[in-house]
């Protein structure tokens, strides 16, 4: 299958090269990490072994052309360049697999390019990207899939496979809706928290209003989880997710919580993508991570008091930024 990938940060590196290594025909659209890539390859290390392999590697998607499947690892926000870097890559039948964080994007793809493209996937993974063309792979890899509207078919199906042939463990999902969700009772606490730890307990409390002048170190997940206090903001928070979800109608199991709390205690320090992103002074992905789920949580009407506080805090250190 000839696959694009878009957005070559860590995820899409990770998957692009499991993908490459499983002997898909692979273009990777590339901007800081080009050179890099097309003269030495793409580099994943981790404690099980390192693997490298030479996808193709383009600067400009014109030189790219039609693909069979375009996945798109793009940070959100960057979305206001889905026209120029997906349109060039489309052909009749061109599927488009976004596996961005939070809600809101396969919304917006499915705007520009037709809902019939659209699937959406959940990547359930720690990595972080070292420097252009070498990630470091920490630990899990799992992908979720399912079509954006629709029940899932033949294609989500032959799409599952293909990552199950790259090693990557796929589950095909029935509800992506829900699947979002699911993954938000993680993505929200952990890379909200980690980055609002900058300003401290007292900001949150006070839901922005106080904010330091002088900002601590970010939290990696370790950290939050070794103090009782910010272990409890980790788990009202994933309550009041589960509960706007719910209030959806989308039936996520309230054990999700403690499912989560206990893989993330066991697998020690993780610095969570947007962790890595204030700590390099680069816009936070504030619309689909907090703002778009927010806005979902109070149509339902259920209490979110310390989403709303979370959001505050991040909007404030987003803008110092």
């Amino acid at each position: 299958m000839r696959i694009a990938v878009v957005g070559c940060g860590a995820l899409g590196c990770f998957y692009g090269a499991r993908l490459c290594q499983a002997g898909q025909d692979v273009h990777m659209l590339l901007r800081s990490g080009y050179e890099m890539v097309r003269n030495e390859g793409l580099r994943i290390d981790s404690v099980q072994g390192g693997l490298l392999v030479h996808p193709h590697a383009h600067d400009a998607p014109k030189d790219i052309g039609g693909c069979d499947l375009v996945v798109v690892g793009l940070k959100t926000t960057a979305n206001d360049q889905f026209g120029k870097l997906i349109t060039p890559l489309l052909d009749g039948d061109t599927a488009i697999l976004c596996l961005q964080n939070g809600l809101g994007n396969c919304e917006q793809l499915a705007d520009l390019f037709g809902r019939e493209r659209l699937l959406g996937g959940l990547c359930f993974v720690c990595l972080n990207r070292i420097k252009p063309g070498v990630v470091r792979y920490i630990a899990f890899g799992k992908v979720i899939l399912g079509e954006f509207g629709r029940s899932p078919s033949e294609r989500t199906h032959t799409i599952a496979d293909i990552f199950k042939e790259a090693q990557v463990p796929c589950e095909v999902s029935g509800n992506l809706e829900k699947s979002q969700w699911e993954k938000l009772v993680w993505n929200i606490p952990f890379n909200g928290l980690g980055v609002a730890g900058a300003a401290g307990l007292k900001a949150l409390e006070g839901a922005g209003r106080n904010m330091p002048e002088e900002l601590d170190p970010v939290m990696p997940t370790d950290k939050l989880l070794s103090d009782l206090r910010w272990e409890e903001w980790v788990r009202e928070l994933m309550s009041e997710i589960i509960a706007a979800a719910n209030a959806k109608g989308l039936g996520v199991d309230a054990g999700l919580k403690e499912q989560m709390v206990n893989y993330t205690r066991d697998m020690g320090e993780y610095r969570a993508s947007t962790l890595v992103d204030f700590e390099r002074g680069q816009p936070l992905e504030m619309e689909s991570m907090f703002l778009e789920p927010l806005r979902q949580a109070r149509a339902t009407g259920v209490a979110i008091p310390r989403l709303e506080a979370l959001c505050a805090v991040l909007e404030k250190l987003d803008a110092r930024s």
